[in-house]
């Protein structure tokens, strides 16, 4: 007696319905039965390939998170300043809201937490891209710590959307980017 024949797309399907759960209603409200309802899959479907919720929300933001751009401005402050703009634009989608949430799930879960860690990597290397250009074009000196680099960065927008609601303005973006310039280059002023 043969079983049910496997469906290839399945955890396609899964994980898109996942990403339109994410986006629609935060991570907060997202469940695994509603995944597997909302995709025509039976619940043991979604649990037979994710254990938890924070598994497949680490999965579902692995593959489904936009890149992050590198453009190459020619300056270390452009470069700087085009990062922080799109990190802004992305911790400005609504989803974010329950994000609170995913981090503190996260802690427990050490196969997500290593497919997150992965994922922040991959979206940092437009900024250790753009430091290796600044120092090859004499803007700094050195290479300084680029994780920290980053939390200066996007700190104060995960600040702003998590506790503040809201996005940063285009004028406190500039402030960021040009606190980090100065921070990098040494420099006290704007040019």
């Amino acid at each position: 007696m043969a079983g049910r024949p496997r469906d290839p797309d399945l955890e396609q399907r899964l994980l898109a319905t996942a990403w339109s759960l994410l986006t629609s209603n935060g991570y907060d409200a997202l469940t695994l039965t509603q995944v597997a309802a909302q995709a025509g899959a039976h619940r043991t479907d979604v649990y037979r390939r994710w254990s938890s919720k924070v598994r497949l929300v680490a999965d579902v933001l692995d593959g489904y998170l936009p890149p992050v751009p590198d453009p190459d401005t020619g300056t270390l402050h452009g470069d700087l300043r085009a990062f922080a703009q799109d990190l802004a634009g992305a911790w400005d989608e609504p989803w974010n809201d329950g994000l609170v949430g995913f981090l503190a799930d996260l802690r427990g879960d050490a196969e997500a937490e290593r497919t997150f860690r992965s994922l922040v990597v991959r979206r940092s290397q437009p900024l250790v891209d753009a430091i290796a250009r600044a120092v090859r074009r004499g803007e700094i000196a050195e290479v300084p710590e680029l994780p920290f680099v980053g939390n200066l960065l996007e700190g104060p927008l995960m600040h702003r959307r998590m506790f503040g609601g809201e996005p940063m303005t285009p004028e406190e973006l500039d402030v960021v980017t040009w606190s980090v310039h100065r921070l990098l280059t040494g420099t006290s002023v704007k040019p």
